[in-house]
């Protein structure tokens, strides 16, 4: 049977972390390891990490240089088949998730990489809605020219394939990696599952306007720029025609 790494990277996560703790233990499927970077908390995240404590987490606790390097960090004590992301906070959707997931396919003909739906959830994990933009049926790495629409916690990658994230970028290098594992794949599977609660805040969402020039640097990169240019044009009509779609 394929086995999941599950890596959560945190710093100062004591007032969210413990959900995510409790979501990846109670988790189905046997074979489910989990990794936490922490990037020398000085609340109680430490404390929470042992009190979870058992043979299938590992962690480390020492100073980084920001979110990326320390998910790289991660992998490198990742032993599982397929890696996932998760944000102190986030969650899987159930605890037939991951289960459902692996079930979804033959070990035989196992995926590069398998993708779902994403729920949002408030800061008690409460349901909120789903993500605004939806998996699509069918995913490339032409895909997200259109944005990013599958969500980076919903993303599971072969490890066989990782490429470290580019540490150039310093809010979106989750854009480009996924793009670039895109590229590298031969076959990518949606899953039609909703695979994880997200937390309705983040890295990200804290810094958007430098998030936002990263991406359009990110997508010239990959896509061209006129080709950009075009769809970001394309974005400000629609977010004219139809408020917040």
């Amino acid at each position: 049977m394929k086995s999941l790494s599950v890596i959560t990277v945190t710093y100062n996560a004591g007032k969210t972390l413990e959900r995510t703790l409790k979501s990846v233990r109670e988790q189905t499927y046997p074979y489910v390891e989990h990794i936490i970077v922490d990037g020398k908390s000085k609340d109680n995240t430490l404390a929470l990490i042992q009190q979870y404590e058992n043979p299938k987490l590992k962690w480390k606790s020492e100073p980084d240089n920001g979110l990326y390097d320390a998910m790289n960090k991660a992998v490198t004590m990742a032993t599982g088949d397929y890696l996932c992301f998760l944000n102190a906070g986030d969650m899987f959707f159930l605890p037939e998730t991951v289960e459902k997931m692996m079930n979804s396919f033959e070990p035989a003909s196992a995926p590069d990489i398998l993708y779902g739906e994403t729920a949002i959830v408030g800061d008690n994990g409460e349901f909120l809605f789903m993500r605004r933009l939806s998996a699509p049926e069918t995913l490339s790495w032409k895909s997200f020219k259109q944005g990013m629409l599958v969500c980076h916690q919903a993303f599971m990658v072969k490890k066989s394939i990782f490429e470290p994230y580019d540490l150039n970028y310093r809010f979106s290098a989750d854009v480009d990696w996924c793009i670039r594992m895109m590229r590298k794949s031969r076959y990518i599977r949606n899953t039609h599952l909703t695979l994880i609660n997200y937390l309705n805040e983040g890295i990200t969402t804290a810094n958007r306007k430098a998030s936002l020039k990263e991406r359009y640097r990110i997508m010239v990169k990959h896509y061209g720029q006129v080709s950009t240019f075009l769809h970001h044009v394309w974005f400000a009509v629609r977010a004219v025609i139809k408020p917040g779609k």
